[in-house]
């Protein structure tokens, strides 16, 4: 299955662009599902069909799904509440009826990722069409599997389950039950669940599509999407220019706001695979206005990004780590090496990754920023590097 993952300035017709993309999908032959992370439904009101929690055809070889968070909160509340009953008895605390539940913050997020899992590894489609948040939202949702992770990591790492033999005895011994077998029972299936997440998200016939209308507050949208994007080593397949009014001042369009359009189109133009579609002159509603619209179809290309690591030991005595970062300032660009890791500060965006095994046994020797990437230098540590006679 392909995924293309859509987001876009707040504004920009994001949803509507989903919506066009998935139906020419399908009018194309392609099983498509569309799925929806907006609480209201502006998917169905593009659309014309209503869409809800529930799966359902709009349209000959198309499905829209927008997932209720509230039920798939419930649910693993329930789910938990069952299995952690021996210590909520021993702590004597009352369980929570399904019907006083309300979502926390960051589980509509989970609830998500856990169904666009489900629906990118389903093989009733062969096109999923994700209408992710707008552009900052959209960032943080991309980024929660790989932080949950390694969060996870860090508090339940896994080699502690190997005392998993002890428990009993310890119970015994002390007369209370040890609740670790059920915290890293659970904290394992997490760590399938959100690494099957994060393989979706990375997988190579996975694409990451922006959506902006030309503009200053577009373009600004563009740049902040494509540093968070290559932070995390994706780059938009396309950038959707949405509602673009005609060249002719006959048309009745303002001059100037066409003259504002034209220049950002061609800024675009310099750095990405600009893809126009044009102002209906109203607000698209139904599969007729849908069908109108120019969207761009499936690309071939990836989203992801090598990180190449570059061997200049012979000639300069260091390896070097190259990541493109477009649009990073130096003045507001910061690296922090903590062991086997790398915080890297870009902006407003921050990622902890690891580093690759060659590197590990290095220490950072320096780093620069030019035209739009970063090159980290690594020398070997004589006390890890190999010795040769």
């Amino acid at each position: 299955m392909r995924t293309i993952l859509i987001t876009g300035s707040g504004g920009s017709g994001r949803t509507t662009i989903a919506a066009a993309t998935a139906l020419a999908a399908a009018r194309e032959g392609t099983r498509t599902l569309v799925l929806s992370a907006d609480r209201t439904d502006t998917l169905g009101a593009a659309l014309g069909t209503a869409t809800g929690p529930e799966p359902a055809q709009v349209a000959p070889g198309l499905t829209a799904w927008r997932p209720d968070a509230a039920a798939g909160f419930r649910d693993d509340l329930t789910a938990f509440q069952e299995r952690a009953t021996g210590v909520l008895d021993l702590l004597g605390a009352a369980r929570l009826d399904a019907e006083e539940v309300t979502p926390l913050p960051g589980a509509e997020e989970l609830s998500f990722l856990r169904a666009l899992r489900d629906a990118a590894l389903s093989e009733r489609f062969d096109l999923l069409v994700v209408d992710l948040p707008p552009v900052p939202g959209a960032l943080a949702l991309l980024s929660l599997p790989e932080e949950l992770r390694r969060y996870l990591r860090r508090l339940l790492p896994p080699e502690r389950q190997a005392a998993r033999a002890l428990r009993p005895v310890l119970g015994r011994l002390t007369g209370v039950p040890m609740p670790s077998e059920w915290l890293y029972e659970t904290a394992a299936r997490w760590e399938t669940e959100l690494a099957a997440v994060e393989a979706v998200l990375a997988d190579r016939d996975t694409v990451v599509r922006l959506v902006a209308e030309p503009g200053p507050a577009g373009a600004d949208a563009v740049r902040t999407a494509a540093l968070g994007l290559a932070l995390r080593g994706l780059r938009p397949d396309v950038l959707v220019a949405n509602r673009v009014l005609p060249e002719r001042a006959a048309e009745g369009w303002p001059t100037g706001l066409v003259a504002q359009q034209r220049k950002a189109l061609e800024e675009w133009q310099e750095s990405y695979d600009v893809r126009p579609v044009h102002h209906l002159g109203h607000d698209p509603r139904g599969t007729d206005d849908l069908t109108a619209l120019p969207v761009p179809g499936v690309n071939g290309a990836p989203s992801t990004v090598e990180w190449p690591v570059t061997d200049r030991l012979a000639d300069d005595g260091v390896l070097v780590w190259r990541i493109p970062l477009p649009g990073a300032v130096r003045e507001d660009l910061d690296l922090v090496r903590r062991g086997d890791e790398l915080v890297v500060t870009a902006g407003r965006f921050r990622r902890v990754v690891r580093l690759p095994s060659v590197l590990r046994r290095c220490t950072v020797d320096g780093a620069a920023l030019r035209e739009g990437e970063l090159s980290i230098r690594f020398a070997p540590d004589p006390d890890l590097w190999p010795r040769t006679r």
